[in-house]
């Protein structure tokens, strides 16, 4: 064959041909949006070798083995408490009498209808925002703990911090106490299995998310993690929010200086549905790594929600709220889509990543041209550069229709919160993005009580101190350079 440019450009025209059929096929075999579909096109289109090993990374999905297998762990506990909160909420009596307000029901609703979560009460709620704290009084606890404790983390490092939980949680075992660890294999990066060993030679037990692998790397995948934050003691003591288990969350990092973010500590009732959470996680991984299951039904069985007698200021009532993959139901974005929606004077968010679907971004300029005082607080610095150019994007675009957009300059901030009005809140894992929304597993804590929204309010407003206001003049000064990346970026959101 003789090599001309036509035989070549022939060539060429083929395999583009044969790449267009292979990225149409590998798109549309799983069900998406019509947003991420384009993108992947796109990318798979553009950039035939970059683009599917990008796609390897970032576009697989869930097996409908996993999916299954989390919606079969689901229905065991569904009905439980549902029929009784259902007739309670009809009759306006769920809720204590100085939160029987039509915000707190409708969102209380529709928690319930949209994610089987039972509203709980006698919660005493502790909130912390420096991860010295947090993590000296979890060491506490999980010192003192006399039967069970449950561990459930995103990130998990072998690191000083890393070592020291560890350290508590094999005293524990030491001490007759059940011990469960689970992980994101993707999240804990350089974590090892092997670094739980002294745990496990106790008889405690660590498993990393729906991963049947023991090597410390076990999928290529980006997206589809176990972005919880959980921890369960003794049934009584649960931790939720946004720290995860390594140095940079107490400040030690040299890229991210001080860390900041937001975890609660409940004792009361929320804590057994976080447990639930936390059972359901587990037995979905137990069918991979074939270890001993939870019952969920033992869980419950001397569980029953004690409904408020008198308003206690102190006690929160509270609903675990979790969102993932395994379902369309989106809960967690939902339920932040109910807060904006009903907002009546303001709402003040905390998030790493503001990339909004477009049902959350009309519902915040919505709210700010109706006169609601609406303010995102986002960091001073990347942590993904393609993601914080994304942020910016949508920052700029947020601004140019009235809401407020701050950032943080002390450090870095992962707060995950949300705050509106005189007794709504929430606080969790979840961020204000796509992946959170729709592709990672989260949980949420959405809580009805003026002292716990008045502290989280206080907590956003004295921030403010430590912020830049994100104004036109600001984006205007930025340079084209600047401008066409996160112009750029935001064509990715779809696939980020």
């Amino acid at each position: 064959m003789i090599w001309t440019w036509d035989v070549i450009r022939r060539i060429i025209e083929v395999l583009w041909l044969i790449n267009i059929g292979f990225a149409i096929w590998t798109v549309f075999r799983s069900r998406r949006d019509i947003a991420a579909t384009w993108a992947w096109l796109l990318v798979l289109s553009v950039f035939p070798v970059f683009g599917f090993i990008l796609y390897m990374f970032v576009g697989r999905q869930l097996s409908q083995d996993d999916i299954f297998t989390i919606q079969e762990e689901q229905a065991k506990y569904r009905d439980t408490f549902m029929k009784k909160q259902h007739e309670l909420l009809k009759k306006h009596e769920l809720l204590p009498k100085s939160n029987q307000r039509p915000r707190a029901r409708m969102l209380a609703n529709l928690n319930l209808n949209n994610d089987d979560a039972p509203l709980t009460f006698n919660n005493h709620v502790e909130v912390f925002t420096d991860g010295h704290a947090k993590f000296e009084q979890l060491v506490d606890d999980i010192d003192h703990a006399k039967e069970i404790i449950d561990v459930e983390y995103y990130t998990f490092y072998a690191d000083h911090l890393g070592n020291r939980i560890l350290d508590a949680l094999v005293g524990a075992a030491k001490r007759g106490v059940k011990v469960r660890v689970l992980y994101d294999a993707s999240g804990s990066h350089g974590t090892k299995p092997s670094f739980f060993e002294p745990l496990e030679k106790l008889g405690g037990e660590a498993q990393a998310f729906i991963s049947s692998s023991d090597k410390w790397y076990t999928s290529p995948r980006l997206n589809y993690h176990l972005h919880r934050k959980l921890v369960i003691i003794d049934h009584n003591i649960g931790y939720i929010g946004g720290f995860n288990i390594g140095d940079q969350y107490l400040g030690d990092s040299p890229k991210f200086g001080y860390w900041r973010d937001t975890h609660l500590r409940v004792i009361g009732q929320a804590s057994v549905m976080m447990e639930v959470r936390f059972a359901m996680d587990w037995n979905t991984t137990c069918r991979k790594t074939h270890q001993p299951q939870i019952s969920i039904e033992n869980e419950l069985k001397n569980f029953t929600i004690q409904y408020p007698k008198s308003d206690d200021p102190e006690e929160v009532p509270m609903q675990i709220v979790s969102s993932g993959p395994d379902n369309q139901d989106f809960a967690i974005r939902r339920g932040y889509e109910g807060i904006i929606a009903t907002a009546r004077k303001y709402v003040y968010i905390q998030s790493p990543y503001l990339i909004p679907e477009d049902s959350i971004l009309e519902s915040l300029i919505i709210a700010a041209k109706s006169g609601v005082d609406v303010r995102i607080m986002v960091p001073c610095m990347p942590d993904h550069p393609f993601v914080y150019r994304m942020t910016e994007y949508y920052a700029k675009y947020l601004v140019q229709n009235g809401v407020k957009v701050y950032r943080y300059d002390n450090g870095f901030i992962h707060s995950k919160t949300m705050v509106s009005g005189s007794n709504i809140a929430s606080v969790g894992s979840a961020n204000q993005d796509y992946r959170s929304y729709k592709l990672n597993f989260e949980v949420n804590a959405f809580t009805y009580s003026s002292e716990l929204s008045s502290k989280l309010k206080k907590i956003f407003e004295d921030d403010l101190i430590n912020c830049t206001p994100m104004t036109e003049e600001y984006f205007a000064k930025q340079s084209r350079w600047l401008k066409f990346k996160q112009q750029f970026s935001h064509l990715l959101a779809p696939i980020f």
